[in-house]
């Protein structure tokens, strides 16, 4: 497959929520996660990581620890259900306020306080948007969603996941339905059904309200 070009990928990228069922190559996956460790981070702390759910079990196991409802689910839910593969990206704090107390950053405290964003969330999300663009790349789909919050244990106990990671949220990965297939298109919320919001509403030059040109 020819490669897309990167406006392209842009234009084309959005949140796919039904899969096909053809299963997704492993080295693509593994080709998503490596693009997604050059996203750039604070210091070059990299306080990520990946956990990669690909086998029918894990995936499965992944839905029965985030809802009650896998046998009866909803049509969110039941789209969702079809993807192959699940990914959680996982920020650590701790590896940012260790870096940053090394001799050429100083912060010797390690307080949270200094940090004006939370930027072990926000490197992290950067990382898994080239995940959701390498997706389009390989011809694929991907959506990025939230795990609920009263089930981030639940997650952590079934995976293993380590107290000094956090994961950010989750994303499915897999085959696109073509758009005719009922349940393919976007939901209520999406650039199919809602208006993308104009380059003059929201490029503003030198103040806001500036005159985007």
């Amino acid at each position: 497959m020819a490669p897309v070009e990167f406006a392209d990928v842009v234009r084309r990228r959005r949140m796919v929520r039904r899969y096909a069922p053809t299963p997704v190559d492993p080295a693509v996956v593994e080709r998503a996660i490596r693009h997604a460790t050059h996203a750039p981070s604070a210091g070059f702390s990299q306080g990520w990581g990946f956990l990669v759910l690909d086998r029918p079990d894990d995936v499965e196991r992944y839905w029965r620890a985030t809802s009650d409802d896998v046998d009866a689910p909803g049509r969110w839910l039941a789209g969702l259900m079809t993807a192959p593969v699940v990914i959680l990206p996982c920020s650590s704090r701790a590896a940012y306020v260790e870096r940053y107390a090394e001799p050429d950053k100083g912060w010797t405290d390690r307080a949270e306080e200094r940090w004006a964003k939370p930027y072990w969330d926000l490197d992290t999300a950067m990382a898994s948007l080239l995940i959701l663009l390498t997706a389009v790349d390989e011809g694929l789909g991907a959506c990025f969603f939230g795990v609920p919050p009263a089930r981030v244990e639940a997650v952590r106990a079934a995976f293993g996941i380590p107290d000094d990671h956090e994961p950010i949220g989750a994303i499915t990965l897999g085959h696109r339905l073509p758009d005719d297939v009922p349940g393919a298109t976007g939901s209520a919320g999406s650039p199919a059904r809602r208006r993308r919001r104009p380059l003059e509403e929201v490029l503003h030059r030198g103040r806001w309200g500036g005159d985007a040109r």
